[in-house]
């Protein structure tokens, strides 16, 4: 499983074998049920995660109903960045959708590795830049796209979640209700 995450980062940035030790030495890897709250609003954010296995799901409740905006899958980094940062309460929520195997790294462990070995900050800004970019793109989808060009998109982009997750986290995701979805994928069938 830690195969997982030493091939991700040596694809942004080669690591020496030591380094590879050095993260290897510090990985906390651990398997969570369906349906594990990994952060509620209102906590203080100490962890971030990896996701090795599974789906995570981010979500807001917006008067009482819950609002989807992001799916983290294999290979995707799950960090609730404002919380972490600044060490304030999270405004949303990580579920974990289906059984879950993430790496579970925490802010001392993090420091610890950069003192060791200061190249992998570098990696790290790198991999914060990427998680930056991805969220920026997907954040300006919600004003510039209708709900059928955001379900388009991720069709396009992630097709595997269409099969993967059900299809009310998907409606919540593209901004509609589950009834106005149908009515959106009967549409492009008939296309």
């Amino acid at each position: 499983m830690e195969q997982k995450l030493l091939s991700y980062f040596s694809r942004i940035l080669p690591l020496s074998q030591e380094e590879i030790d050095g993260i290897v030495a510090t990985l906390t890897i651990r398997k969570f049920p369906k349906g594990t709250i990994l952060l509620r609003e209102g906590e203080i954010s100490s962890e971030a995660y990896f996701v090795l296995e599974g789906c995570v799901r981010q979500y807001f409740l917006v008067n009482g109903e819950e609002k989807t905006n992001n799916f983290f899958t294999e290979e995707q980094w799950v960090i609730s960045m404002q919380s972490m940062t600044n060490s304030s309460p999270s405004k949303h929520y990580l579920e974990c959708v289906d059984a879950c195997t993430l790496v579970v790294g925490n802010r001392e462990k993090e420091e610890q590795l950069y003192k060791q070995f200061p190249k992998l900050e570098t990696v790290s800004r790198k991999v914060m830049e990427k998680v930056f970019a991805e969220q920026q793109e997907l954040s300006g989808s919600y004003f510039t796209d209708t709900p059928e060009e955001r379900y388009l998109n991720l069709m396009r982009t992630r097709p595997e979640l269409i099969q993967r997750i059900p299809q009310y986290l998907i409606a919540s995701y593209v901004g509609v209700k589950p009834e106005s979805l149908s009515r959106i994928r009967k549409r492009l069938v008939l296309k």
